[in-house]
């Protein structure tokens, strides 16, 4: 069996159900040109990553690196930059999935599990996407409340309606939607770029806090917010978005039309990666040279950032651009969400609804017990809803990154494309990395 005069594909092989694409109404939708030229030909490939790279900087890692600036000054840079290069190893093996077995990891899942365990892993997946939106939903309430002064129940209520901005945009092809993407990113990118440059951190210590030290498993408290980051930066939904999201892309069907695929794939993620590297870092690095240095270290909050950051900087801007900065990330978490979401039940579940029920039923799910927590507790319960968010999208992390890690070493499934020895023995150094420091969360929870 051979497709555009390609040799067997190893899906035909290794799977058992025929493969679907994935996002059906935007599956091949952006041409690659051929025989261009090499910038041509990865300009064309580019935007999946950033669509993913959005997911490692939404307004749930505002919580946790401000916590983790204010408390520990910038010791836990070492634990965003290990968590940003797992995500580039992961991310590049999500999207050699999608490209080479022509599947997404939730319907690969579907095909190689028993019902009941891949039906487990979906119910897995859906509460990581709900406590994803959960902190897209309170991120967004705190950014309106700040910068409009809407009440933080109101401003839950009416991310509700953002369901209709993706509904927009999808009208006008997929591009756009990458178009959107990279253009709030550009906007976060900036606004944070402001915010060091009033800072003026002091860059041997940022230096030194990216070596990593034995006090961050040791400590408790550390470990927690070390392990919150680690959830806000490796996203599981992310790894099933990625892997869907790179079959947008029309290249040839054919073994070296696939190799060229996943070579310009992770570089586009790689590159989309290190803009959230610096992001991330720069929340961080705000925190721990605005509030840690001056003894301001219980700064957890992102409302107390935003009153703060005016008169400990001395610059009337910096708090606007902070929470300006937060808007655009709630928004950007908002688009990749909603395709997640489709991905993820339409792969466990081969089952289709339309975009914007889906999205209603997400959103729907988030929004009930943020209302409740911002009605009860106001600023001090949704900063800590925040952060407990984090904790479980990294408790979910397992159940994402051991599947993707079997299936893309699995020669029968992916043929050539199968990872070698020494990609196979990072990537489950990655995936026992996260799996122990969870272990470890949860045996420090209980005692």
């Amino acid at each position: 069996m051979s497709e555009e005069g390609g040799s067997t594909l190893p899906n035909r092989l290794g799977w058992r159900l025929p493969g679907q694409e994935s996002l059906p109404e935007v599956a091949r939708s952006v041409r690659v040109p051929a025989g261009a030229s090499f910038w041509r030909r990865l300009f064309a490939f580019a935007g999946p990553g950033y669509l993913v790279a959005v997911g490692y900087m939404d307004p749930g890692n505002w919580a946790t690196d401000l916590a983790g600036g204010s408390a520990f000054g910038y010791t836990l840079l070492s634990v965003i930059l290990l968590s940003n290069l797992m995500a580039i190893v992961l991310q590049a093996l999500a999207a050699k999935l999608g490209i080479v077995a022509g599947r997404d990891l939730a319907s690969a899942c579907r095909d190689a599990y028993p019902r009941p365990v891949s039906f487990s892993l979906w119910v897995l997946c859906e509460l990581a996407i709900v406590a994803c939106d959960l902190a897209e939903v309170i991120g967004t309430a705190i950014a309106l409340n700040l910068l409009f002064g809407l009440p933080l129940v109101w401003g839950v209520l009416l991310t509700g309606f953002d369901v209709f901005l993706i509904l927009a945009l999808q009208r006008y092809g997929f591009r756009r939607i990458e178009a959107f993407v990279v253009s709030l990113l550009v906007i976060i990118s900036l606004c944070f770029l402001f915010e060091l440059a009033v800072a003026r951190p002091d860059l041997g210590a940022v230096a030194a806090g990216f070596v990593p030290r034995p006090e961050i498993v040791t400590n408790p408290a550390m470990l927690y917010i070390a392990i919150g980051i680690l959830g806000a930066t490796v996203m599981p939904h992310n790894l099933y978005l990625h892997s869907a999201v790179v079959q947008t892309r029309d290249y040839a069907r054919t073994d070296e039309g696939r190799r060229e695929a996943v070579r310009f794939a992770t570089i586009d993620s790689t590159i989309a990666l290190s803009l959230a590297l610096f992001v991330n870092a720069a929340i961080l690095i705000l925190s721990a040279s605005a509030f840690h240095t001056t003894g301001q270290t219980e700064v957890a909050e992102i409302q107390d950032a935003y009153q703060l950051l005016a008169p400990t900087l001395g610059v009337a801007a910096a708090s606007t651009f902070f929470a300006v900065a937060l808007l655009a990330s709630g928004q950007n978490s908002t688009v990749t969400a909603t395709l997640a979401g489709q991905i993820v039940m339409e792969g466990f579940l081969n089952l289709r609804l339309k975009p914007w029920l889906r999205r209603l039923i997400t959103r729907g799910i988030a929004i009930v017990p943020a209302v409740i927590v911002a009605a009860l507790y106001g600023e001090s319960g949704t900063a800590k809803l925040l952060v407990l968010s984090q904790v479980v999208l990294s408790l979910q992390l397992p159940f994402a990154v051991i599947p993707l890690v079997q299936f893309t070493s699995d020669r029968a499934k992916m043929g050539a494309f199968a990872n070698p020895r020494w990609l196979q023995g990072l990537a489950w150094l990655v995936a026992a990395v996260i799996v122990v420091l969870n272990l470890k969360l949860l045996v420090d929870f209980v005692l």
